[in-house]
């Protein structure tokens, strides 16, 4: 009989702090208020594909997927049950590419939107709200090849250094010959310094005979005659 009363005792006790930690969960639920963020993607403009295909392949990702959520028919979206804190908001397209923008919510339900920047993190640059995301441009997966041209072939170095001495031969010339008669006089009376260069036959054989030995001949010729 104690036994029985004991276990009765026991389950009473149980249902007793179950009953306390679900009242005491439903009064936090209470005081927790959810938000939402809310917003438009608008469509790039020279968009291809069509508006359908588009709302398919966009999804707004909130804090790297933590949240998820689609576009409605009018590009429209909106992200509920956050609590406050602060939240990063970035559209997800395989064509088109949108800039992130940071979104705040304090503990009074007011909403703060922001420019990301990574560079400068105390930097400010608020933003209107609701969100309006517009496209940047297209992504480019694949690099466009490049062409032949002309230009390519004028402007190479070896072009430029066989082309350019031949301008030069071909016009300083022309240039000289037009320039006044008192110039060209002055060009014609300039002296230009004599340089004794020994001849290439002499410089082979002294090099080969291991001297000057035909001016050690001139000279004994020399005091022969003397």
């Amino acid at each position: 009989m104690s036994l029985n009363y004991c276990l009765v005792l026991i389950s009473l006790f149980v249902t007793q702090i179950y009953l306390i930690e679900c009242n005491s969960n439903e009064i936090i639920d209470n005081n927790n208020r959810f938000y939402a963020i809310e917003g438009k993607v608008i469509p790039y403009s020279d968009m291809t594909e069509s508006m359908n295909e588009f709302l398919r392949n966009t999804k707004i990702i909130v804090n790297y997927g933590q949240h998820l959520a689609f576009l409605k028919s009018d590009g429209s979206f909106s992200v509920t049950h956050l609590n406050p804190g602060s939240y990063l908001m970035e559209i997800s397209n395989p064509d088109y590419f949108y800039e992130p923008i940071r979104v705040d919510i304090n503990s009074k339900g007011k909403i703060r939107a922001r420019k990301v920047n990574y560079i400068q993190t105390s930097a400010v640059q608020q933003l209107s709200y609701p969100l309006k995301f517009k496209s940047k441009g297209q992504f480019k997966y694949f690099q466009i090849r490049e062409t032949w041209k002309v230009t390519d072939f004028l402007f190479n170095p070896m072009v430029l250094m066989m082309v350019l001495p031949l301008f030069l031969i071909m016009v300083l010339p022309k240039m000289m010959n037009a320039a006044d008669a008192d110039t060209q006089r002055e060009m014609q009376n300039i002296q230009m310094p004599k340089y004794d260069v020994p001849e290439l036959s002499e410089m082979m054989t002294s090099l080969f005979t291991g001297g000057p030995k035909p001016q050690a001949s001139k000279s004994k010729a020399v005091k022969k005659r003397q």
